[in-house]
């Protein structure tokens, strides 16, 4: 008797009945499925169904709706990068070395300025 007739779920997963069609829960979500998922709603196919597929409940698509559509409107409202930019940055930068050096003069010409050795206090080697 080779042909042997799998009862239950064993059986479900060899026969041509579809279950080899069903959501896979162990697939990791990734940013691009997400997107995609995301960008099906947005075309109009229903929710629902895009979860069901997913084996993601409803409440997970909406929210990565939510969040693509407020990425996107941040993106929309910041200005492209241009020459400016990285004259500010290296500006930045200038200014941060310039207010470091400027303290660190200022910590010494208090240590020489203050009370005590000019050096700190140090023992003799003898």
């Amino acid at each position: 008797m080779d042909d042997i007739d799998h009862e239950g779920a064993a059986g479900a997963e060899t026969s041509d009945i579809g279950a080899g069609a069903a959501p896979c829960r162990e697939r990791r979500m990734t940013p691009g499925r997400k997107r995609d998922a995301v960008l099906r709603v947005l075309r109009g196919e229903p929710l629902e169904i895009v979860a069901r597929e997913l084996a993601v409940t409803a409440a997970d698509p909406s929210g990565w709706r939510g969040a693509f559509l407020e990425a996107g409107s941040a993106s929309l409202k910041s200005r492209a990068r241009d020459d400016r930019d990285e004259i500010i940055d290296r500006l930045r930068t200038k200014v941060g070395e310039l207010t470091m050096d400027t303290e660190l003069l200022y910590a010494k010409i208090e240590r020489m300025e203050g009370g005590g050795a000019p050096f700190g206090a140090r023992r003799s080697k003898r």
